[in-house]
């Protein structure tokens, strides 16, 4: 009885050493890639941590008053017309005044000025311009608004600077 030998154990050897380093290599090349990424993250984390972006102040904001304040002029007071008068005012002193409308009473019986983004400065510039009190301004930190403050018309409107 004759035996095929059909095949030579260092071809075959030799084929599946091939097959074994090339699946090796591609193992390596991955790990090699993964590594790379997570030194990547690591080091992204690290300097985030450690060296917080400039704007970052430890409160998280600004304590300097913008070059220009964005605000919505409310009226709260119920006298028709008041808001125009005020956002006419405002707008003269170089407010960008972005809306105007009406306040969800008509009740109100001081002024507010609402700091909306965080930066008191701005809503003190607005008080100023007006003659608002200090303690009526105040912080309501709202993302969802764009804008920096917002100012509450209230009763005594007539004792602020458009009035006198």
């Amino acid at each position: 009885m004759k035996v095929n030998k059909s095949s030579n154990p260092k071809a075959s050897a030799s084929k599946v050493d091939s097959k074994t380093s090339a699946k090796n290599l591609f193992l390596n090349l991955s790990i090699a890639i993964l590594l790379v990424i997570i030194f990547y993250l690591l080091y992204s984390i690290i300097i985030k941590v450690l060296m917080p972006a400039e704007n970052e102040t430890a409160e998280g904001k600004s304590n300097v008053a913008a070059a220009v304040v964005q605000l919505e002029v409310l009226n709260g007071c119920g006298v028709p017309g008041i808001g125009e008068k005020f956002t006419t005012f405002l707008r003269a002193k170089s407010f960008d005044v972005v809306n105007l409308g009406n306040y969800i009473s008509s009740d109100v019986i001081n002024t507010l000025v609402i700091d909306r983004r965080g930066n008191l400065e701005n809503a003190k510039k607005v008080a100023e311009a007006l003659g608002v009190k200090k303690e009526n301004v105040i912080q309501q930190i709202n993302n969802d608004y764009f804008l920096d403050v917002t100012l509450v018309l209230g009763k005594d409107f007539n004792q602020l600077k458009p009035y006198r």
